[in-house]
């Protein structure tokens, strides 16, 4: 008996040891939560099982798009795309007549756009689109990226909207303030410094390409180089003062898009075209 459990046992030494399934990837991190405050907290805890199903959360416009149709003859749709900024924009009050959609998402991160970008852009068969993005991914809340990951995501959606000929325009992103009870953290969270290389990293594609650039940053900042405290109660979303100053840098920047003929010049043709014609315009500082 011994015997035999003995060669049992050498045989099992000798057998080949079982093989690991190949896998190419490294193993996943572990990610510890941070703790988001007592709105931030229940809102993430809320989100993120949706987000799991559909992280660019396009079942949000599905409907509306459906609704809204193909432009008439002649129509020369613009659709906005953004965060929350956007999404608060009211486009028939301030663009009265005008064939704007809005298609802003509170919240987004520009990966969450690119995702979006055929649903809500592409398939509505706009004569331009209006990107306003970037706020968001410098916080981390629902994405934390590196500068280069959110220019890759700029390319991207450029990219898309070449492909299909929709005109391009990128709106700066915003400065921020600390200067309310409400906005205490907002600086700390999204740092100037980050908010103005990649603004200025912003107007260099839009050079280089041969896109427009609504300077939004300009018009709203203060001495302080911050939003100006009378434009935002949270240090983030304009009031309605702060979207009146917006309105006319984006409708001389969407007349701009539309003006420009479609060109199939080589990306050094497109920059020469943009200097000659967009930097001797400036947005007179308010």
């Amino acid at each position: 008996m011994i015997l035999r459990r003995l060669l049992v046992l050498l045989a099992a030494l000798a057998a080949p040891a079982t093989a690991q399934p190949y896998q190419s990837s490294p193993e996943r991190r572990i990610v510890a939560e941070r703790d988001w405050g007592p709105w931030l907290g229940p809102f993430r805890a809320r989100l993120v099982p949706s987000l799991m199903e559909d992280f660019g959360e396009r079942y949000l416009y599905r409907d509306a798009n459906r609704a809204l149709g193909p432009p008439r003859a002649g129509e020369r749709r613009v659709v906005f795309l953004g965060d929350s900024i956007t999404d608060m924009w009211d486009l028939a009050a301030a663009f009265p007549g005008r064939p704007y959609v809005n298609r802003g998402v509170g919240s987004q991160v520009t990966a969450q756009m690119v995702l979006r970008f055929h649903q809500d852009v592409i398939a509505l068969q706009p004569a331009a689109v209006v990107i306003l993005a970037g706020i968001n991914d410098l916080h981390g809340f629902i994405q934390r990226e590196t500068p280069e990951q959110i220019q890759a995501n700029y390319e991207a959606m450029a990219d898309m909207a070449n492909a299909h000929d929709i005109r391009i325009v990128f709106g700066s992103i915003l400065p921020v303030h600390a200067y309310t009870d409400a906005a205490r953290h907002v600086t700390a969270e999204r740092p100037t410094e980050q908010l103005r290389a990649l603004n200025a990293w912003l107007r260099r594609f839009c050079a280089e390409r041969g896109y427009i650039y609504a300077d939004y940053h300009r018009a709203l900042v203060d001495s302080r180089g911050l939003l100006a405290r009378e434009l935002s109660a949270d240090g983030i979303h304009p009031l309605a003062v702060g979207y009146a100053r917006m309105a006319p840098i984006a409708a001389e920047a969407i007349d701009r898009a539309l003006r420009r003929q479609r060109s199939n010049s080589r990306p050094h043709d497109m920059a020469f075209q943009n200097r000659e014609t967009d930097d001797s315009r400036s947005v007179p500082r308010h």
